[in-house]
């Protein structure tokens, strides 16, 4: 047999293999398992956006409910948007100088509240005192001689706070819910 008469057939039956392929079925169930994971994907998007989310946080601002090296927090994104977040809990809003950064602080005075704090811890023991304009929070860290907030940038409005961290999930010896802090001013 001569090398093209081979090659014909080899091509012959190869044509014939490839035709016998169910594609049909192969393509549907290629389709149904990429549908899947777009689902699953749009379905993470959602509750990561709208129900809860896990962030890591560090920086010595919230010494010592948080760690200065980094933690891993669940944020209940719900209760800022029910508009239910209450003095004492600890925040994750957008920064109002840099909105690209997300900061964690807590809450010490929603609108209305008379909020009584130290200038700056540093140099003594100077205060002053603001009323809370309506539609906005008082945030400070837990750590007053190291921390960025209220105090310098003034109350957070509410449309910047994106949610209320309720777990710490990271790291193990740390694991477990983080609640409301009694705050005296």
């Amino acid at each position: 047999m001569a090398v093209g008469s081979r090659a014909a057939v080899w091509l012959a039956s190869a044509a014939q293999r490839f035709g016998s392929v169910p594609w049909r079925d192969i393509s549907a169930e290629a389709v149904d398992r990429t549908l899947l994971v777009i689902k699953a994907v749009c379905f993470a998007h959602v509750i990561n956006s709208y129900v809860v989310s896990l962030i890591q946080v560090r920086g010595p601002s919230m010494l010592p409910t948080m760690n200065l090296t980094g933690d891993i927090i669940a944020v209940d994104r719900v209760t800022a948007r029910r508009g239910t977040v209450a003095v004492g809990d600890v925040v994750l809003f957008r920064s109002p100088e840099n909105p690209r950064r997300a900061i964690t602080k807590r809450v010490l005075g929603l609108e209305g509240d008379a909020i009584t704090y130290l200038v700056d811890p540093h140099k003594g023991d100077a205060s002053k005192t603001v009323v809370v304009p309506n539609g906005h929070a008082w945030v400070q860290g837990d750590n007053i001689y190291d921390s960025r907030d209220s105090r310098h940038f003034g109350p957070v409005p509410y449309g910047l706070i994106q949610g209320r961290v309720f777990y710490r999930v990271w790291p193990p010896e740390g694991f477990g819910f983080i609640g409301q802090k009694a705050t005296s001013l």
